[in-house]
């Protein structure tokens, strides 16, 4: 299956994954025209939309969809703020698209109800975990965050991350901040901004390059505790401790 990244907004992406047949299922649109401009350009179908999450900025689109495409299948987590979806799934469910599986993880700590999707090469995880950083906590709590990123830190490592917005060059400025001798880190730093000066997408990018770079996947390992210590003025006293650490200085950090 053809792999496409489609910019919306300021910084968001759709993501695409394409058929030979033509068939494609369609992730978090928040905006039906790239959909509509890359279907007709491109020659694919939709046939599928997953959506992650509740916000806008990810399921904007889908009505004007779902009018262009009658019978559109619209999978969802069973949160009542997406009135659109047609099936509700929840962990450890697996659905059918376009020929590929996609497996059903549930991630809350962004919104309650966050899901994210995986194939056997593939994690669209929309705004639960992004390259070298992951999403506010509107709504979740730092165990319920904690408990996300280490269920997607576990999944295979040769997965290419797929999330939902591009946000990975002012992630790196942070996490290089809280890990400043990370040479893997400061190596896809350099890489992302290359990329971002080609006007190229950072993303996907394989889980297992974010497990040697990204603070959030690593909240066990000493630096970055001693990092959060630092910054909190006081030892930190479990993982939940240091996630929550991590994330409020990231709120604050101004990037």
């Amino acid at each position: 299956m053809r792999l496409t990244a489609l910019p919306a907004f300021a910084d968001n992406y759709i993501w695409a994954l394409v058929a030979d047949d033509g068939q494609a299922v369609v992730v978090d649109p928040g905006d039906a025209a790239p959909v509509l401009a890359a279907a007709t350009r491109q020659g694919w179908t939709p046939t599928a939309i997953l959506l992650t999450h509740h916000h806008n900025d990810h399921i904007g689109g889908v009505a004007a969809l779902q009018a262009r495409y009658p019978g559109l299948a619209v999978y969802a987590p069973d949160d009542p703020r997406i009135p659109m979806a047609t099936h509700r799934v929840a962990e450890g469910e697996c659905i059918q698209a376009a020929g590929q599986k996609f497996h059903v993880v549930s991630v809350p700590g962004h919104t309650r109800f966050h899901i994210a999707f995986h194939t056997a090469e593939h994690l669209f995880s929309g705004d639960a975990l992004f390259s070298l950083g992951c999403g506010r906590m509107f709504e979740g709590t730092p165990s319920q965050l904690l408990a996300s990123l280490q269920k997607l830190a576990s999944l295979p490592p040769h997965l290419l991350l797929c999330c939902g917005h591009e946000y990975t060059v002012s992630n790196a400025v942070f996490a290089r901040h809280v890990d400043p001798t990370n040479a893997a880190l400061l190596q896809r730093h350099e890489e992302a901004l290359a990329m971002r000066r080609d006007d190229r997408p950072t993303l996907p990018v394989s889980l297992a390059s974010e497990l040697h770079c990204n603070p959030f996947l690593r909240t066990g390992t000493p630096s970055i505790q001693q990092a959060v210590s630092a910054h909190l003025g006081r030892p930190v006293t479990d993982e939940v401790d240091v996630v929550a650490g991590l994330r409020g200085w990231k709120d604050g950090f101004g990037t």
